[in-house]
């Protein structure tokens, strides 16, 4: 096969790949939504409706069994399936505001972005998180207004609900025809098509009934006269103040195309996922701390933005979640690891599917693939067939909870510090060692994770341990390019320094109070809030 073939091949695997995170606010239906996607791509056969946190089946892409008890999902899944020609990449992100830092880096594979909003709440306090994060990369996002069959806001509200709080400009896509009990269906704006809606029911291809003439009087029939003029008076409100699709202004950010359905009802979910793989950016250039690389160069190169230990339990497995950036992934491929400076061969790749996993033969721009890791690959870690790179944007954020691990039993203090290692490899936690003692401090964005923490520690290590509340609420690095300074700095600090799992020397204090009086006597020391993952 010649170079020119390759080509060809590589721009056609490129061009027909989609990479997206969905986000939201939890209870929004992010993983409800997700389980109908992999349904309509044929990638689970039955999707399992979350109708009680209590008795709920723990959904496909929940693996963890504090995310099965208590029914929200504290880690990202990564799943692949193929829909209508197209190789689907879905990473599923942590709705709880607690596991901010883990959604950050999985923003930083994807190239676009599924927003859900619950039609009753309107936009909450995580998504306009979530979406500041999206607004720094220009992520395109799609909006799905969710829960239609329940009573909410009217569309309107929420349309000035969203432009307001996340300044983004929405277009419909499609219009509800009612809510709640009262809900009916959807008109699709582009295709001039009337879905009408059923509890449960099972959309197919030729599901729409085309209307492309609102004065058409079968809508009065379908659906009945006074929502049918309810529609037509919408529709004209609609095409008088809203401007039109703008395929650039989707792609740079600035215009979110919006959608309507109830995902636990299956409804609207297939058009949103039809217009999606049409609109949706393929894999796009990345950058790097040398020059952008684009995805159909010939050379491979990719990064590791998540870290999952025990995905396996039987196994006690630690896989490295690896987005591909260019040129053609093939079993048995030697790479290089740049940060430790090897060549390591990658025979047993995977892809994933919620919990269950295949070993590849190939992969291509914009896959994510799965590598065992034997804890020499870290979160940034870059690898590449040929020249250094080192891609951007995947910080470190400097944790604002602390707690002092206490282990009930001292015959277990390898196995505690071999789990917070690995957990702390993960993102999940950042573990600080004092300069003086012995004590393991941890540190998290939110409180939550000190519960997964304790109990993953169980689960997965069997280490039985408790944490208990230490007078700590300010951790920042700190580096200085004169290493006299920097000594003196540590002879006098000595008692609010650590080191992290990565060996960065971290100042800890009680206030930011504290952190200005000691960056008012230290000028020349520098203290960081985020730090890139080396």
């Amino acid at each position: 096969m010649n170079s020119q073939q390759i080509d060809r091949t590589l721009l056609k695997e490129i061009t027909k790949r989609r990479t997206f995170a969905i986000i939201s606010h939890p209870d929004a239906g992010k993983t409800t939504l997700t389980e109908k996607l992999l349904l309509f791509g044929g990638a689970i056969q039955q999707a399992g409706a979350v109708k009680s946190r209590k008795i709920a089946r723990a959904a496909t892409s929940d693996f963890l069994s504090i995310e099965q008890e208590r029914g929200i999902s504290v880690s990202s899944s990564v799943m692949k399936f193929a829909y209508k020609g197209y190789e689907i990449n879905l990473l599923d992100t942590p709705g709880h505001k607690d596991f901010s830092e883990d959604t950050y880096r999985v923003l930083t594979a994807v190239d676009c972005a599924v927003m859900i909003i619950d039609n009753a709440k309107g936009v909450e306090p995580q998504t306009q998180k979530l979406m500041e994060v999206c607004r720094m990369r220009n992520t395109p996002i799609i909006t799905f207004i969710n829960k239609l069959d329940r009573e909410g806001l009217e569309p309107l509200d929420i349309f000035e609900d969203i432009e307001d709080k996340l300044q983004i400009e929405c277009v419909p896509l499609s219009w509800p025809i009612g809510m709640g009990k009262r809900f009916k269906g959807v008109y699709n704006l582009e295709r001039k098509e009337l879905g009408v809606f059923s509890p449960g029911y099972t959309p197919r291809d030729d599901d729409g009934v085309l209307i492309d003439d609102l004065s058409d009087t079968r809508l009065d029939e379908l659906i009945s006269p006074s929502q049918a003029q309810q529609l037509r008076d919408d529709i004209d409100l609609i095409n008088g103040a809203s401007d039109p699709f703008d395929l650039e202004l989707y792609l740079n950010g600035t215009q979110t195309p919006v959608f309507f359905g109830s995902a636990i009802n299956n409804f609207g979910v297939k058009e949103m996922l039809d217009a999606f793989v049409k609109i949706a950016p393929p894999p796009g250039k990345r950058s790097t701390a040398t020059r952008d690389v684009d995805p159909q160069e010939q050379d491979f190169s990719g990064f590791t933005f998540k870290i999952q230990a025990n995905m396996d339990p039987e196994h006690r497995d630690r896989i490295a979640f690896f987005r591909i950036c260019s040129g053609k992934f093939t079993k048995g491929m030697k790479v290089r690891h740049h940060r430790i400076g090897k060549d390591i061969k990658i025979s047993n790749a995977t892809i994933f599917m919620a919990q269950e996993r295949n070993n590849i033969e190939e992969a291509y721009p914009g896959d994510i693939i799965g590598i065992h890791n034997h804890g020499t690959i870290k979160i940034g870690d870059t690898f590449t067939t040929k020249e250094p790179l080192k891609f951007l944007g995947i910080p470190n954020f400097a944790p604002e909870h602390f707690r002092r691990v206490i282990l009930k039993d001292p015959l277990k203090a390898k196995a505690l510090n071999k789990g917070l290692i690995q957990l702390a490899e993960e993102g999940t936690i950042q573990v600080f060692r004092p300069l003086q003692g012995n004590m393991h401090i941890i540190g998290a964005v939110g409180v939550l994770q000190f519960e997964v923490t304790m109990a993953r520690l169980k689960a997965e290590y069997n280490v039985s341990a408790a944490y208990e509340t230490i007078d700590l609420s300010v951790a920042r690095w700190v580096s200085c390019e004169d290493e006299k300074i920097l000594k003196a700095f540590k002879k006098k600090n000595e008692s609010r320094l650590t080191l992290d799992s990565e060996g960065w020397l971290t100042f800890l204090t009680t206030s930011e109070y504290q952190l200005g009086f000691a960056m008012e006597e230290w000028p020349q020391i520098e203290f960081h809030k985020t730090r890139e993952h080396n």
